[in-house]
């Protein structure tokens, strides 16, 4: 152990016995961590950033349109409406994974219902 940790661990020890960490706001509540696996190393203090900023990156923003897409074509009757929102989505799925260079996972029922709709469309 080098002399900065043993510095910093004789501080933690002082303060518990000192009682310092008895009252925190949080104490008894779990930690809330959060996974950055997926995110390269490089870009994590940039996207913690951005979050406790209110924002987010734009392929997440893109992420979030392709599921409410997805939720919205559920809900469309139209079949003319309904193919065209079905290729405004494989657009927006084909467009996201050419910039970031690695596949979307959708659902595979999702993903079963949409080849079923299209050829049902394309025998019309």
């Amino acid at each position: 152990m080098d002399i900065f940790a043993k510095i910093a661990e004789r501080k933690i020890v002082e303060a518990i016995q000192e009682g310092l960490f008895d009252n925190l706001s949080n104490s008894g509540k779990p930690l809330v961590i959060e996974d950055l696996s997926l995110v390269p190393e490089e870009l994590r203090m940039a996207y913690k950033i951005l979050k406790n900023a209110g924002m987010i990156p734009p392929e997440l923003e893109d992420r979030k349109e392709i599921i409410n897409l997805r939720e919205l074509i559920n809900t469309i009757d139209d079949d003319t409406l309904r193919l065209k929102k079905i290729r405004e989505l494989n657009y927006k799925i084909l467009k996201y994974n050419l910039q970031n260079k690695r596949p979307l996972h959708l659902d595979e029922q999702y993903e079963n219902r949409i080849n079923e709709r299209l050829m049902g469309f394309d025998k019309r």
